[in-house]
């Protein structure tokens, strides 16, 4: 079925109330289905983040069910010049972008532009794949198409990014999306397309050089026009390569490789060195609204029904408890199952997850990246925003000794670990 142009009146808009700001915190109302978000546990695994390096972080967690409700937490500081963490100013997404170039590439199917189980190299420009190459469309969505990844061989490095390689070629250097596959290309495919998982940024940038082939407009604009103006998303863009973010923003800060020297200022960055696997700039109200418009908008309002059916069939990887679908990824809570995507570009890291149903969606940031004990704490947010897990109390003996990365000092329990994936830097 072809999907309809939506308008902005159907964009979902639910009232909200704010709940919890910095300093205090306040309960929410149970939503229709599911429990009740634990924000003391949030705000402990918040702390926590903080506590492990980033300067600031924050969750912003709405149910779109009975509550109607909105909770704001936000603990440390926006930026080293003492400003508080803000929760609704914009920030660096890194691939969370990959959701937005997911639904663009479904909506072309949706339309009849492109078949999923058909080459990529059939819709990109000529000479972009060898020939031969025939991983399809959906292959690559789900990271199973065997393309090395590119940012491999910028970062010098599997894992974390690092300061040095930053202001060598991260920050000011421009690359084409034919430049970034071409560095993947040189290796040759990894292995036989469906075999396995393998993350790799390549497979998106080559996502957005057929957005671009078939639309006949550039991934900028197809990204405005089909997704950001339709749903009034007033907060997201894609600058490539501009370096700055417009407007009120979280400065975000790289950890150093010298651990006793100072973090380092990164938020004015080109992102053309991942572009459409890890570039768009955005907040958390526009995340929202756009993870509420794929899982739970009027049939066609975004993807079709079948396509987001398609986008939530998920496939194992790497990572217990973790699987990919067509740039969704799905983590299993003790509540259930949540589909969305994680991202960390330099000086920042978002999680962004929604119920299947649409009914809860919550994201969850810190301005700090290349320290992995920060991620960890991030990623512990989810529990218990999602699932209000609170396990047995610790003994009183107990109490009094360090919890853990993961628990909560003032109450004795632990908010338990979510895992963390294999591709932690993006």
């Amino acid at each position: 079925m072809a999907v309809a142009r939506f308008a902005r009146s159907a964009t979902v808009v639910v009232s909200s109330v704010v709940f919890a700001a910095v300093g205090t915190t306040h309960a929410m109302a149970e939503p229709a289905r599911g429990p009740a978000t634990d924000p003391v546990a949030v705000r402990a695994a918040l702390e926590r983040t903080v506590a492990a390096g980033a300067p600031g972080a924050f969750a912003v967690v709405r149910d779109h069910n009975r509550s109607g409700g909105t909770a704001r937490i936000a603990v440390g500081k926006a930026s080293l010049d003492g400003t508080p963490m803000k929760s609704n100013w914009r920030f660096r997404v890194g691939s969370n972008t990959k959701m937005f170039t997911s639904a663009l590439t479904l909506r072309l199917a949706d339309q009849g532009r492109l078949d999923l189980d058909k080459p990529v190299r059939d819709y990109l420009p000529d000479g972009t794949l060898p020939v031969g190459w025939g991983m399809t469309v959906r292959q690559v969505l789900q990271h199973r198409s065997g393309i090395y990844d590119h940012s491999d061989d910028l970062l010098e490095q599997s894992g974390e990014e690092t300061t040095s390689v930053f202001e060598k070629r991260i920050r000011n250097t421009v690359y084409t999306p034919s430049e970034l596959v071409a560095l993947s290309v040189k290796h040759g495919p990894q292995f036989t397309p469906g075999a396995r998982y393998s993350y790799s940024n390549t497979n998106y940038v080559l996502l957005g050089m057929a957005i671009a082939h078939i639309t006949g407009n550039s991934y900028e604009e197809t990204l405005r026009t089909e997704i950001i103006e339709p749903l009034g998303l007033t907060h997201t863009s894609y600058v490539v390569p501009d370096r700055e973010i417009d407007g009120a923003h979280v400065t975000g800060y790289l950890t150093n490789d010298d651990r006793t020297k100072p973090l380092l200022d990164s938020t004015e960055q080109n992102g053309s060195w991942v572009g459409s696997s890890g570039a768009v700039i955005s907040s958390a109200a526009d995340l929202d609204r756009f993870l509420t418009a794929l899982m739970a908008g009027s049939a066609g309002e975004l993807i079709s029904d079948e396509s987001l059916r398609q986008m939530t069939s998920v496939l194992p990887t790497s990572t217990a408890n973790v699987s990919y679908g067509l740039g969704l990824r799905e983590i299993s809570l003790s509540c259930g199952k949540v589909y969305g995507h994680g991202g960390i570009v330099q000086g920042y890291q978002t999680q962004s997850f929604a119920t299947r149903d649409g009914g809860r969606t919550v994201v969850v940031f810190a301005n700090a990246s290349n320290n992995s004990a920060v991620t960890q704490g991030l990623t512990n947010t989810l529990e218990p925003a999602f699932c209000g897990t609170k396990p047995p109390t610790a003994p009183k003996s107990q109490r009094s000794a360090d919890p853990g990365p993961a628990g909560d000092a003032r109450t004795g329990s632990a908010v338990p670990e979510v895992p963390v994936v294999d591709d932690t830097r993006f």
